[in-house]
């Protein structure tokens, strides 16, 4: 009898200690910085369907969908955000410095740029990428095989070029590499004809299509020679901004998953479907550990969408870039998005 009194006692103190912890969860250093100015500083890079200032000025695009949907936890508001254009070298300087609170898409997520050696860390993978080729549909390529003995433009001094040459190497295919100072020039010599394909990856090769006098005469190859997984990243050293952001990603994809849309979320909140009630806070407290509101992923879906509608309106058939969802898709629906258990 004793033993199990002090059972109860101890589960007690500890269901006690439980629930204080999550009453005192405080705002992280990172978090409160953004409470206390009023508003989210995002940094993006410059990228068709991406991130790009519209013609009022005002920024559009995959990524920043991603920071609107931030700005929408922690705010309630979307808009509470300003966008910092960065270049490549200066992504980095900008995270360390404070200058901004995430980097929405830094580039391919690989061990040199992740942990101690940079001082960042990434949040999840927003994006999954890979190096393809760009063709003229008139040739009937059916994938990079087709390729051997022709010529290809690729950015000199890249990743690319070597990836390319280990492609053929590979597979004791001949091919001519025609190099080019940036990926523009190298856009600009195949649309004119210089090379039969052109390679880097394949965002890339959708926005260079988009910009095209004739977009619809060329395709881009099934064919992906790299893994380049882009996300958000953060400063080290504050773990509740980092499981803020995890959880803003995985949400989206959740949502998706779970079919709320923008326009369906508000009926969803009336739904009896357990997961539902609990993942759009209705019952338990989503906030919990994360010093956000209880039903934070209501207010995201609700004002920026899940996953599905930001990559169709930023990135899909619907918009300039045209991309299907291919490994961008759901585990269920043949892609490989899959986001953790919300309990």
């Amino acid at each position: 009898m004793a033993r199990r009194a002090l059972l109860v006692v101890l589960a007690t103190l500890l269901a006690v200690a439980g629930q204080g912890a999550v009453a005192q969860t405080e705002p992280g250093p990172t978090l409160a910085q953004v409470l206390k100015r009023g508003y989210l500083s995002c940094g993006v890079t410059d990228a068709p369907g991406f991130a790009q200032p519209d013609g009022t000025g005002n920024w559009r695009g995959f990524d920043v969908d991603f920071c609107r949907a931030v700005a929408a936890a922690i705010f309630d508001d979307p808009d509470k955000v300003r966008y910092l254009g960065l270049g490549v070298r200066e992504r980095g300087p900008a995270l360390q410095s404070g200058w901004v609170d995430l980097i929405a898409g830094a580039g391919p997520w690989t061990q040199s740029r992740d942990g101690a050696q940079q001082h960042v860390l990434f949040a999840g993978v927003s994006f999954f990428d890979g190096q393809s080729f760009l063709v003229r549909r008139q040739r009937s390529f059916a994938s990079a095989q087709d390729l051997s003995g022709l010529s290809v433009c690729v950015q000199q001094g890249t990743s690319y070029e070597l990836e390319l040459a280990d492609f053929f190497r590979m597979r004791k295919t001949p091919y001519e590499s025609k190099l080019f100072p940036s990926f523009e020039e190298a856009a600009r010599a195949y649309e004119g004809g210089q090379c039969d394909a052109l390679t880097a990856d394949a965002a890339m090769l959708h926005g260079a299509r988009a910009k095209f006098q004739s977009p619809t005469e060329h395709d881009i190859l099934p064919d992906l020679l790299t893994k380049a997984p882009h996300g958000p990243v953060v400063r080290q050293g504050d773990d509740q901004w980092l499981m803020i952001l995890r959880w803003a990603l995985f949400a989206l994809i959740d949502a998706e998953e779970l079919d709320l849309s923008g326009a369906k979320v508000d009926a969803a909140l009336k739904a009896e479907a357990p997961r539902i009630r609990y993942f759009l806070g209705v019952e338990g407290d989503r906030g919990a550990g994360l010093a956000l509101a209880g039903d934070w992923p209501y207010r995201v879906i609700k004002h920026v969408g899940n996953y599905a509608e930001i990559f169709e309106r930023n990135l899909g058939q619907g918009s300039p870039l045209g991309m299907d969802r291919r490994v961008n898709a759901l585990w269920s629906k043949g892609g490989v998005l899959y986001a953790p258990p919300v309990r």
